[in-house]
């Protein structure tokens, strides 16, 4: 049913109970699913959407892949190691001027031989007809993945994802009740709902907002119900979508996108000292923060089981090493 695709990473990724931080909320038992531990590159959920782009590169015959994002975007650093390992030439347009010294996410998307592009306020593809055209004319056959992987190729990774989860907790001998996470660019989040709904699975997602921002005219929930949408036409589905299948949960991103506040620096600190495990600034950590949030606030059903899939971003910490000390 799914498209073929390129193996990129280590699946399936780890499904472990946070004990310790179940005894700090005695009313819920809480889980993680470890996404950070995907492999690409150090990890992370865009692995998952990748192995899909990657094939259809190959399958068209494209030499060159072009994508957008922050300069600290972990979409661009892990699709900068698929070109890498697929030995396809990488662009990335990425937002803002070009900065003195690379750290985080940017060094390693330059170490990985990403050609990098500094697009000044454009951060989410607006350039990208403009540099396909370039290289185009330059006998490159180019292959445009779009920003944050988003599209139904790239939800098809989280889809598979939902029958993963599906599997480990058939073997042990689990439900899950709520799903939390970060939700920037939709793709991650349609394809967990089309995954819910494909595999008859009875849990309520959490999308985290981490980015006001939508798509031109488009919020960001319409551009989540486009593609379950057309989820729903491909896999035959019964069931019908309406906006409230695509809402985010906002609030949480009132600062903006990229902003870290004591909210994101409590939630990290949270989780590394109560678990040993490492968010990132801008997705898992306010995505996390989120979750304690309800958690604190006792907005879930009690004695519920709850899932936070963390997303990885652990290079960005170093960026931001300033606002987390």
């Amino acid at each position: 049913m799914l498209p073929e695709k390129y193996t990129l990473g280590f699946f399936p990724t780890p499904l472990e109970r946070l004990g310790n931080l179940s005894k700090m909320y005695p009313d819920y038992n809480l889980f993680i699913k470890r996404d950070d531990n995907t492999g690409l590159a150090s990890g992370g959920n865009k692995t998952r959407k990748l192995q899909y782009f990657i094939h259809d590169v190959l399958e068209k015959g494209s030499d060159t892949v072009i994508t957008a994002g922050a300069q600290q975007s972990n979409h661009c650093r892990q699709t900068a190691a698929a070109c890498a390992k697929a030995g396809i030439e990488c662009h990335l347009l990425l937002g803002g001027n070009q900065p003195k010294n690379y750290d985080g996410n940017l060094l390693l998307s330059h170490l990985l031989g990403a050609n990098i592009h500094f697009t000044g306020d454009n951060r989410k593809g607006e350039d990208l007809e403009l540099l396909k055209h370039k290289l185009n004319k330059k006998g490159k056959k180019v292959y445009d993945i779009p920003y944050g992987g988003s599209n139904l190729l790239g939800a098809f990774g989280f889809v598979e994802a939902m029958k993963e989860l599906k599997e480990q907790l058939t073997d042990m001998n689990l439900k899950m009740d709520y799903i939390f996470f970060a939700s920037s660019s939709g793709g991650t989040q349609a394809g967990l709902k089309l995954g819910i709904d494909l595999y008859e699975l009875d849990i309520s997602l959490m999308p985290i907002s981490i980015d006001k921002l939508g798509y031109g005219d488009k919020t960001l929930d319409e551009a989540v119900l486009e593609l379950l949408l057309e989820g729903q036409r491909l896999f035959r589905l019964k069931k019908e979508y309406s906006i409230k299948d695509a809402t985010l949960i906002r609030g949480y991103d009132s600062k903006g996108y990229g902003i870290v506040t004591t909210y994101e620096l409590k939630a990290i600190k949270t989780l590394a000292q109560s678990e040993g495990i490492l968010l990132d600034p801008v997705y898992s950590g306010r995505a996390f923060y989120g979750m304690l949030d309800h958690l604190n606030n006792s907005k879930l059903n009690k004695n519920t089981n709850v899932l936070f899939w963390h997303t990885g971003g652990l290079p960005a910490n170093f960026y931001y090493s300033k606002e987390l000390t």
